[in-house]
């Protein structure tokens, strides 16, 4: 019998929660060469989507996204008539945090990976979660036929 490690486990446990893997190539992500990634792409796309805003200059998945201000963009490129993007703060981070969750769930059906108090006490936020969130909040996009 083949041993599975942890890691395998956990990826199956995530993947078995969250509706199996994705299949097909990702739409509107397109392979920058062998040395692209996924990850890369994504990140390329959270940048064409957020290049007009405001304190928004997504450079990475953690720093850039420690005021809560791109994920604020990101839904806000979506859904422009949830909120008034011009309102918010980047020292406002609670209040970026919990729009920027609570519009996604709401408006996108994005699973609520996050958490708000989490986000808060890291000065930098861990770039396997934001990527994570990121890579769930993209998935909900496609499933609600907004991106393509």
């Amino acid at each position: 019998r083949p041993r599975v490690s942890g890691r395998a486990q956990g990826r199956s446990a995530i993947l078995e929660k969250f509706g199996g893997a994705a299949t097909g190539p990702a739409p509107h992500l397109k392979r920058m060469g062998a040395a692209g990634s996924v990850k890369a792409m994504l990140l390329e796309w959270c940048r064409a989507r957020t290049r007009s805003y405001q304190h928004v200059d997504i450079q990475n998945f953690s720093g850039s996204w420690g005021s809560g201000l791109a994920f604020c963009a990101l839904i806000h490129s979506f859904f422009p008539d949830a909120f008034d993007y011009s309102s918010l703060e980047p020292h406002d981070r609670r209040r970026n945090f919990t729009l920027a969750f609570a519009t996604a769930e709401e408006r996108a059906d994005c699973a609520p990976l996050l958490d708000v108090e989490d986000m808060l006490r890291l000065a930098v936020p861990a770039a396997k979660c934001v990527s994570t969130y990121v890579q769930e909040l993209y998935r909900s996009l496609v499933a609600k036929g907004l991106v393509k």
